[in-house]
């Protein structure tokens, strides 16, 4: 990933901090993973008008549920997921989401949502996991 890439995800990170401190909003941080390209327009026809999306690379984006529980975040990817399986044509499309915890750095949040795509991408029937797939 490039430095400035980082340093966009590090800026909306620490804003998304800061929107909950002041004003006490849940978000909730994924990452999705994709084998075939999707770019930036097409799947923000997939995603709430108040998310936010990263590409990090050409298979991974990183994405901010905003005013969004993790359980919200949840359905939401499901949505996400099931409306790329129709438009990329395939299944293996898989979305990583993390508990918010304003004391994670934004490379911590990165490496830890890194780490949950990786167990979630060993299932074949799982495609939308949570932070609890690391305890097991």
């Amino acid at each position: 990933m490039s430095f400035d890439i980082l340093n966009r995800v590090s800026v909306l990170v620490k804003k998304t901090y800061y929107t909950f401190d002041r004003f006490n909003v849940d978000a909730t941080f994924a990452l999705l993973y994709h084998e075939k390209p999707v770019n930036v327009i097409e799947l923000s026809k997939y995603i709430r008008i108040t998310d936010q999306i990263i590409p990090l690379d050409d298979n991974h984006y990183f994405i901010i549920f905003s005013f969004t529980s993790q359980e919200n975040a949840y359905k939401a990817s499901q949505n996400i997921l099931s409306d790329l399986d129709q438009f990329l044509n395939n299944q293996t499309s898989c979305i990583a989401l993390d508990t918010f915890d304003t004391t994670k750095t934004p490379n911590a949040v990165l490496i830890r949502l890194k780490q949950i795509l990786a167990e979630t991408r060993k299932s074949s029937y799982i495609r939308v996991e949570t932070e609890e797939i690391l305890d097991q």
